[in-house]
């Protein structure tokens, strides 16, 4: 029997138990979006889109909604799944114990840029469009991650200089935009970044207004006095969906969802309150504005995200394919705790102490049970990707910082020497591994011409100065610490080395829990 595909006349046939439709969706009727976003990937689809759609449940029959254009600046995937549906998908959150799912309604649709690059530029250019949101994955920015400035040698930029009303980049495309509304006269939009970079909105302003300083410096000028970058910190585990899952959605509710999503129960966000003109009332539905959010960045930065890239390459290359199957392994759980309370939380502490509304402690116990949930599935092979492009905000940052405090950094540099061993392309028994980085050709060429030479091979690594930073680069300690841990994860693996950090370092599951460290939790 073939399943009828999730619509809003399936919800109006069928009366289905996650509904009901919001009353504009019901009267279907023309929507403008008001929230134009750039890379409408699973994440954005279970947090941006999530706390929105809440948002216009809360808000009741609002005759103007905060509704979401979607665009794809790649493939048209993500776009076949969610255009037949009207926009509408399923939301499937899950903890260790229950399940739930709800209908998500706040997307109305997806652009693909490829197809189409005018229509996206009228989209970001309209006096409608009041933010532009962006997940486009650290990557997608073009970014010279040690010069923190634009890449102009980056071929896609580089493209989109030449070619600026067919754009291929997201700072392309945002600059068409901002161009279509300069000159219109319209007001300016906010232009919200989601995605794990230091300083994203920071970041975001400088990377777009250098590139508009190319084509137009009136352009760029309008750009910097008027247009509101806001920084902001995201949280919440996405995995990737299998067939599988929809299937069992599938079996469960009797129609056929595509583009459905699944994450955990858990979500934050922190924004800042910055805005060029009117936004959402995102506060009103658990987001939280402040003035400052960096210690919310830091935090998760190194704490969720570093754990989670140490984590992915080593239990990858322990054979585990899942998270919850790393952290259920106890000799994984003792260094995943000592690398987070012992090396990663202290870089965090200011004059000793956590930053206001941050308990530590107990993030990173909250965190731990969090990898643990089985039922997100989430593949270590998914969190491995880009690392290159990941290690530098995620654990390196935090190595300069303690070596230049006079700290050990034995945990992140075995984690270092985890992604390094992974890059080499296959696992500890001699399988392939696929290495998804935009720097994997020239680490296997690193591995190929150096592997008899250990102490070569690391400095021909360290060469990266995309990865690591010439500041990190000048502590001898990080160079010898990291040589070490590769040279032992290739002699014996990562289980027996990492019984042998756990020997060298003083064991965190044998120090009792830092309680007093922790601010008040809000």
């Amino acid at each position: 029997m073939t399943l009828p595909r999730l619509s809003a006349a399936l919800f109006s046939e069928t009366n289905l138990s996650i509904g009901p439709l919001l009353p504009w969706r019901q009267r279907q009727h023309a929507v403008s979006p008001r929230i134009a976003h750039l890379g409408i990937g699973a994440f954005h689809r279970a947090h941006l889109a999530w706390y929105t759609d809440a948002l216009m449940h809360a808000g009741g029959d609002d005759p103007w909604p905060w509704a979401i254009m979607g665009v794809s600046l790649r493939s048209p995937e993500v776009a076949a799944q969610l255009n037949p549906q009207q926009g509408l998908y399923t939301l499937q959150q899950s903890s260790a114990s229950s399940t739930s799912q709800q209908l998500i309604q706040s997307v109305l649709g997806v652009l693909v840029a490829p197809q189409d690059p005018a229509a996206v530029i009228a989209l970001l250019g309209a006096r409608t469009t009041d933010i532009i949101s962006l997940t486009v994955t650290e990557k997608g920015y073009c970014l010279d991650l040690v010069s923190r400035q634009l890449d102009f040698a980056h071929p896609d930029i580089v493209f989109d200089l030449a070619h600026p009303s067919t754009p291929r980049s997201a700072i392309g495309y945002l600059v068409a935009g901002l161009a279509e509304r300069f000159a219109k006269g319209y007001p300016a939009p906010t232009i919200l970044c989601c995605d794990n970079l230091p300083q994203n909105g920071v970041t975001l302003s400088r990377l777009v207004t250098q590139f508009a300083e190319k084509l137009n410096p009136e352009l760029a000028a309008w750009i910097s006095a008027q247009v509101a970058f806001p920084s902001s910190m995201v949280d919440r585990i996405v995995p990737a969906t299998t067939q599988a899952d929809i299937e069992v959605l599938a079996a469960e509710t009797g129609y056929m969802d595509l583009a459905m999503v699944k994450t955990e129960q858990f979500s934050q966000w922190v924004i800042e309150d910055k805005f060029a003109g009117v936004r959402p009332a995102w506060e009103q539905v658990g987001a939280l504005l402040v003035q400052d959010v960096t210690p919310f960045e830091h935090a998760k930065l190194r704490l969720l995200n570093g754990a989670h890239s140490a984590l992915a390459y080593l239990g990858t290359l322990a054979g585990y394919s899942y998270v919850h199957q790393v952290v259920a392994d106890p000799l994984f759980g003792r260094y995943l705790r000592h690398l987070m309370t012992q090396e990663l939380m202290p870089t965090l502490l200011v004059d000793g102490q956590a930053p206001a509304g941050l308990d530590l402690p107990a993030y990173i116990d909250a965190l731990l049970q969090r990898f643990a949930n089985p039922a997100l599935a989430h593949r270590t092979m998914q969190i491995a990707m880009d690392g290159s492009q990941k290690l530098p905000q995620r654990l390196l940052a935090a190595a300069e910082q303690r070596l230049q405090a006079g700290k050990s950094v034995d945990a992140i540099c075995f984690a270092v020497a985890g992604w390094l061993r992974f890059s080499m392309g296959f696992d500890a028994k001699g399988d392939a591994l696929e290495v998804a980085d935009p720097l994997a050709a020239r680490l296997l060429e690193i591995r190929l011409v150096h592997w008899d030479h250990i102490d070569e091979l690391v400095g021909e690594y360290l060469k990266l100065s995309q990865v690591f930073a010439p500041a990190l680069v000048a502590y001898p300690q990080f160079a010898q610490r990291l040589t070490y841990w590769l040279s032992y994860i290739l002699a014996n693996g990562v289980p027996t080395a990492l019984q042998s950090l756990l020997l060298e370092v003083q064991d965190y599951a044998a120090a009792p829990r830092l309680a007093t460290l922790g601010g008040s939790a809000k």
